[in-house]
């Protein structure tokens, strides 16, 4: 199966991107989920084989295991077993720079981990920089739940604080202005389109979740009006809602936008996914009557020009750009100057 197959692969990017070198990968058809174990018997047999035969430290799942499926595997594989979500937060523990970044992962990582009290302290205690709880590792056995929540309460208060803060800023910044909001998958070129288009030098990496927190620059290549742009954090398939929550203030920039620029990486196999998320997320966020254009990027890496047709036939509104040479942007340029346009009132005047 397709999906399947590119969900693995999106995976494999994922566990590469937290440090990770991925050993072997395998998939499986099942009616029912088993409540204990979340695979079938056989294919319990077959990783504990794997991890024996290659020597594996780690069993990542790309589905969401229950804190019990959590438990039983990590006892049957004799290794750490961790799922999907727990994979994500562990790289937004690796990028967060700032201390709203720190703050919204910690966050998130102690809501996801609550009832999961397993090994994964030992690993939360090794990230430096990022998940912020220095000795956890050691004190594993003193720390129980009582202890969480009031830290999870704590977090919360300074996130509401910092989350004002940002509002009281995006008040200030946005008088007058057109605000216009970079949204899409990890990965789709969002930071180099905001370089192309401000002539900032933000952080540009080919992995997933290179930006975390946002980044705000004023438009100055061939715009007649003041316009702003912002540059979220990036959208993946089966996002944990607990972060998407957490990340509340970061994701503020798209419901405050006056126009959501929704970026897809056309080039990629996956690029009707990454529609499909990156809508799912803008109606999570209430935001879904906000003008938006779609843009297709990376049309200077589509080796099928008959794919690329396929999907701008599917999606006749769409605009094809390259961000890295440049190819399409004075047409994004004009689409952002004509939604601007719409929103002005005609004034005769006689003087």
């Amino acid at each position: 199966n397709s999906s399947i197959e590119i969900s693995l692969k999106e995976l494999s990017g994922l566990a590469e991107t937290a440090h990770y070198y991925v050993v072997s990968t395998l998939s499986q058809k099942i009616a029912t989920i088993n409540a204990k174990t979340f695979i079938g018997k056989g294919k319990v047999e077959e990783v504990i084989e794997l991890v024996r035969h290659l020597g594996a430290d780690i069993v990542i799942f790309d589905e969401n295991l229950s804190p019990a499926q959590n438990r039983n595997l990590e006892n049957i594989f004799k290794c750490r077993v961790i799922d999907r979500s727990w994979l994500i937060l562990e790289i937004f523990g690796n990028h967060a720079r700032t201390r709203e970044a720190k703050t919204q992962v910690e966050l998130a990582s102690l809501k996801y981990a609550l009832p999961r009290l397993t090994k994964m302290w030992g690993h939360l205690s090794r990230q430096r920089g990022g998940i912020g709880m220095k000795d956890v590792g050691e004190t594993q056995i003193q720390l129980d739940r009582r202890l969480i929540r009031g830290r999870i309460t704590k977090l919360e208060r300074v996130l509401k604080k910092i989350d004002l803060e940002k509002k009281t800023q995006r008040k200030s910044r946005s008088s007058g202005v057109y605000k216009v909001a970079l949204v899409g998958y990890t990965n789709a070129g969002k930071s180099t389109l905001m370089n192309q288009l401000t002539g900032a030098e933000t952080l540009v990496a080919n992995k997933l979740f290179a930006t975390l927190d946002p980044t705000i620059r004023k438009i100055k290549k061939n715009f007649p009006y003041p316009v702003i742009l912002s540059d979220t954090v990036g959208l993946i398939d089966k996002l944990p809602h607990d972060l998407v929550a957490s990340f509340k203030s970061t994701l503020d920039e798209v419901r405050d936008a006056d126009l959501l620029l929704k970026m897809v990486d056309i080039s990629d196999l996956n690029s009707k996914r990454q529609i499909e998320t990156t809508n799912n997320v803008i109606t999570e966020l209430g935001v879904e009557d906000t003008d938006s254009i779609l843009v297709f990027n990376k049309v200077d890496k589509v080796s099928a020009l008959e794919t690329l047709e396929t999907n701008v036939q599917s999606n006749p509104e769409a605009i094809c750009v390259s961000s890295k040479n440049g190819t399409g942007l004075d047409k994004l340029r004009d689409a952002i100057i004509a939604s601007y346009e719409k929103k002005l009132s005609y004034l005769q005047v006689t003087i």
